[in-house]
């Protein structure tokens, strides 16, 4: 079962989303991560081939780098 979920952050950066992604993958390898940064609410968007995805992981990994992250339901 493909779970997708979305988040709204504060990455305005392009290489800061490559970093972020890399070291997400690095935490989360069975994820499919990216960024759109084009969009207004700076879009992060994870998919996985398993059943959850750990979302206050993610949510709290990002606030420790010191990024707004919110889950858009």
């Amino acid at each position: 079962m493909k779970r997708v979920e979305i988040f709204k952050t504060d990455v305005y950066k392009y290489r800061e989303a490559q970093q972020i992604v890399a070291t997400l993958l690095a935490l989360f390898s069975s994820y499919k991560i990216n960024f759109d940064l084009d969009d207004e609410e700076h879009i992060l968007r994870i998919e996985s081939s398993q059943l959850e995805i750990d979302t206050s992981q993610i949510i709290q990994q990002m606030f420790d780098w010191g990024y707004q992250c919110e889950q858009i339901a």
